[in-house]
């Protein structure tokens, strides 16, 4: 069985078209049956595209069941557990034996009440989120593993979003020229991550990149240096 994507690396290498190295790289991908990313597919259709004559592809997002976001930890658990110290139940001081018992009340309120404020942060595996006010609320994030990358890095990206279905990534050169894009479907948790190579047309020069993601309700962008 013949694999498409392999043949039009192929005829791109042969005629010296794109990055040879990238091209190079991919085609050992292909032949080992290894993982070929979203970014390297769309590398080479797009030249395959530009110099092959091959007719653009044209995906249809399919449709996911609106689904409510619900917060993992509840902010109101902090407000009940703090009430607690309000309701603990009138007690006698008279006797030894009601101040023991009025002692231990209000020790398992305090316990009651550290154990939920532990809780009113957590993390969502891209950054730390304090859910201690109620006003704080991140509905689109997102990051680069490191702040700066040369010529042929593998750039890790990931964030979060509070929409469905799925975002949109793109990357933009010192010069506003798009350089990399990708549509990623989100995760049950609205998370993300993707992989792209830091080469190719676009990337000739030294700069302030910046990498955005768009949710189709709002857009929110991080930038890296390159050194080409």
């Amino acid at each position: 069985m013949t694999n498409p994507l392999l043949d039009d690396i192929k005829s791109l290498l042969d005629k010296d078209f794109g990055d040879d190295r990238i091209l190079k790289q991919i085609c050992r991908a292909c032949e080992n049956n290894e993982v070929i990313s979203n970014y390297e597919r769309n590398y080479v259709r797009k030249l395959a595209e530009k110099y092959l004559g091959k007719k653009p592809e044209f995906t249809q997002t399919p449709h996911v069941e609106e689904k409510p976001i619900v917060l993992d930890v509840p902010i109101s658990q902090i407000q009940q557990s703090r009430s607690l110290l309000t309701e603990v139940p009138r007690i006698s001081y008279s006797k030894s034996k009601n101040k023991k018992i009025m002692f231990g009340i209000v020790g398992l309120s305090l316990v009651i009440i550290i154990t939920a404020a532990s809780f009113s942060s957590f993390t969502t595996g891209i950054t730390k989120i304090d859910t201690s006010s109620s006003d704080i609320q991140i509905s689109l994030l997102i990051q680069t593993d490191l702040e700066s990358y040369n010529t042929k890095d593998l750039i890790s990206i990931s964030g979060v979003s509070d929409s469905i279905g799925t975002v949109n990534l793109s990357i933009e050169n010192q010069n506003n020229k798009l350089v990399w894009t990708e549509q990623l479907s989100l995760k049950n948790d609205g998370q993300f991550s993707t992989l792209a190579i830091a080469g190719g047309d676009g990337w000739e020069k030294s700069g302030t990149y910046t990498i955005k993601v768009d949710n189709g309700k709002e857009t929110k962008s991080a930038t890296f240096s390159f050194t080409a």
